[in-house]
């Protein structure tokens, strides 16, 4: 984790003395008790009755012979008549308390089954079961507030990275789906309110092990709740927030520094890097799968005349002002929007769609919030100009084959673009930098990268990793670093054969707040380097040997083969990296 200021100490302490207030030590308990308080007592008077009976029906027993005999018979074991033979009126006495007995028991069962059966009691089991489980994680954990489909698509790809995560969401049917979705690690899911403070000090916010918290529920008042709270609570914590309002995101930054995360900007990035840059637009796309992802295909490029857009909300409006930025004209259609220059009415209307001369654009943009609609809209263009470029907005999971089938050049999925920019951000910070550094360099220096990489990965993308210069991480590497003269193409060699070259292309070098994006193989290493490659899972591996493992190291840095063995290095008295 990182260390705390003691600023920080200080804060997170007195967060914690006011969560505490707000803890439930044991609801289980409480509720189990107050449901079953009155089927209890029944028994109890059931019981006492009885032994007190046969303390004074004659001939009378004492009441440790009493209290023992109804002990064995109320339990159903039945020894018998103890210590000697009833008399016929304690039988009968005996035969009145059995039946009261069973009609108690009945009772106490009765209500046993009916509290196992409630809601209430079941979600309080369900809390002591997941307040239990998170309390014992001993292993860092990302806490993913809001379980949507963006919430879906970051836990699996998270887990498949390795990391720990708890899921707090509104929705049971959503919680529930944990324990059938198909994750490495168990996830321990809670169903509760996340702007409420509690909920998120029971789902984990203050454990020690929370390493961040991820705000990525579909409504922006929850999710500035959520930021707000870590900020105040625990502000050494990485908070990740999904937002569409740009006022919303403008409060989130008003507590720490929270990475926000606007998928109508972030799409609207892409729509001006795809009209600039089209090669590097696709680089991005591949990267930010994720392993195993297949190299996206080029498609067509967007087109640079005029532009119709459908829907004038949040989403039109930064579209609009992406294309304007560009120097594109831009004709606005809405259905209720009344601003100067917009066209009022439904484009699907073919007299409205006239009135935007669909057959002389270049682009069209389906942007309302209904996927019925856009998909409509669509279709209408299309009748007009089968060569519009086309790009739509999918608003719910459901929808994706009927857009998939109609056959639209970009469809903007808001979960997937936020999952995919959160990814890159915790999966690899230096590839999130590599990212927003890329396009500055232009379509040709990406399209040179491109072809390393395919030449490297084939279609299908490797291993994206890191490694830092350092003593800890590479302590074969000291000596060589320290020459002066360290080369990135001698360190990317092969352990089997040094004349080749390891299948991992290094896609950035960060030094300090330097960053040099693509190094050649004549790049000057320093210690304290930190280095992103792509490539080959092998590769890492074959990397990973020569940083760490002498022997490798020395026949890859120096074409020398030293005693891999710790004895025979002993024996031989070779000093590492000796002339």
């Amino acid at each position: 984790m990182t260390p705390q200021r003691p600023g920080q100490r200080h804060r997170h302490r007195h967060g914690r003395r006011l969560s505490a207030r707000y803890t439930e030590t044991s609801p289980t308990i409480f509720l189990l008790l107050r449901r079953m308080r009155a089927p209890l007592i029944v028994l109890i008077v059931i019981f006492s009755v009885s032994v007190l009976g046969l303390t004074l029906v004659p001939p009378g027993m004492t009441f440790f012979d009493a209290f023992y005999f109804m002990s064995y018979t109320a339990t159903t074991i039945g020894y018998g008549e103890l210590p000697q033979p009833f008399s016929g009126a304690q039988r009968l006495w005996v035969m009145s308390t059995i039946y009261l007995t069973v009609i108690g028991w009945t009772y106490v069962v009765g209500s046993l089954l009916a509290l196992l059966g409630d809601r209430t009691f079941r979600q309080a089991i369900a809390l002591r079961r997941f307040t239990r489980t998170v309390n014992r994680l001993r292993e860092p954990f990302l806490l993913i507030a809001g379980y949507g489909q963006t919430g879906q698509l970051l836990g699996r790809a998270l887990d498949s990275l390795g990391r720990r995560l708890v899921v707090l969401d509104r929705s049971s049917e959503r919680v529930d789906s944990l324990d059938i979705d198909a994750y490495y690690a168990d996830v321990p899911g809670l169903t509760g309110d996340a702007a409420d403070p509690r909920t998120l000090d029971l789902a984990g916010l203050e454990h020690p092990f929370c390493e961040g918290v991820l705000a990525l529920t579909d409504d922006d008042e929850t999710n500035l709740a959520i930021a707000m709270t870590a900020a105040l609570i625990r502000p050494e914590l990485t908070v990740v927030a999904r937002a569409l309002s740009p006022a919303v995101e403008h409060r989130m930054r008003a507590f720490g520094s929270p990475t926000v995360v606007n998928p109508f900007d972030r799409f609207g990035d892409h729509v001006r890097l795809a009209l600039h840059a089209p090669t590097s637009y696709q680089m991005m796309s591949w990267l930010v799968r994720g392993p195993g992802a297949e190299l996206p295909e080029p498609g067509r490029a967007p087109a640079s005349g005029r532009w119709i857009v459908c829907g004038f909300g949040r989403f039109g409006h930064k579209i609009v002002e992406d294309l304007r930025a560009d120097g594109l004209e831009v004709t606005i259609v809405d259905v209720a929007c009344a601003e100067p220059g917009v066209i009022v009415g439904d484009a699907s209307d073919p007299a409205v769609l006239e009135r935007t001369d669909p057959a002389g654009a270049a682009g069209f943009v389906a942007g309302t919030d209904n996927d019925t609609t856009n998909l409509s809209l669509i279709a209408a263009a299309r009748r007009h100009n089968p060569g519009l470029f086309i790009a739509a907005r999918q608003n719910h999971r459901a929808s994706a084959p009927l857009f998939e089938a109609i056959g639209a050049d970009w469809v903007m999925v808001a979960a997937e673009v936020v999952s995919r920019e959160i990814y890159a951000q915790l999966s690899s910070p230096l590839l999130w930098r590599f990212l927003r550094e890329m396009p500055a360099r232009g379509d040709d220096w990406a399209q040179q990268l491109l072809d390393r990489l395919q030449a490297h990965c084939g279609s299908r993308l490797g291993s994206v990793w890191k490694v830092t210069l350092t003593d800890a991480e590479t302590p074969t590497l000291g000596p060589w670093l320290a020459g002066g003269d360290a080369r990135l193409g001698d360190l990317v060699r092969s352990p089997q054969n040094r004349d080749r070259p390891l299948a991992a292309v290094p896609l950035m070098a960060l030094r300090g707040d330097e960053t040099v994006l693509g190094p050649e193989d004549d790049f000057s290493l320093r210690p304290d380097d930190q280095l992103l490659f792509v490539g080959h899972p092998a590769a890492r591996r074959s990397l990973v040997d020569t940083v760490t493992n002498r022997a490798v190291g020395d026949y890859v840095l120096f074409d020398r083969n030293v005693p891999a063995g710790w004895l025979w290095q002993r024996l031989t008295r070779r000093v590492p990296h000796a002339g």
